[in-house]
């Protein structure tokens, strides 16, 4: 769970920042919680930022725990996630300001 909070929360949006809206981390937010993607078709597609077994089996891990949520709470993630990564809350983060 670790894993995942680094690369969604850190890694992620760093890649995006230069753009309004990152197509990747839209990609990894909507394959983690779409009930459809199996978790080996997750682990593939994230296979450049797997490094090593104990990686990969904590993104299936990862895939598991969304896979067992309810369509609510799948909901609510993606609309958090959105929340997140929006181009104004990023460039508030690094003014130190919020629109909170």
């Amino acid at each position: 769970m670790k894993l995942l909070r680094v690369l969604v929360l850190v890694a992620l949006p760093l890649y995006c920042l230069a753009g309004s809206g990152c197509l990747f981390l839209e990609q990894v937010v909507n394959k983690t919680i779409d009930s459809q993607v199996s978790i080996d078709e997750y682990q593939n597609f994230l296979q450049p930022f797997t490094s090593d077994l104990e990686t990969k089996e904590a993104i299936a891990e990862l895939k598991q725990c969304f896979l067992q949520q309810s369509d609510e709470t799948l909901s609510n993630f993606a609309l958090m996630m959105v929340t997140m990564v929006s181009p104004d809350v990023l460039s508030n983060q690094w003014t130190g300001m919020s629109r909170l």
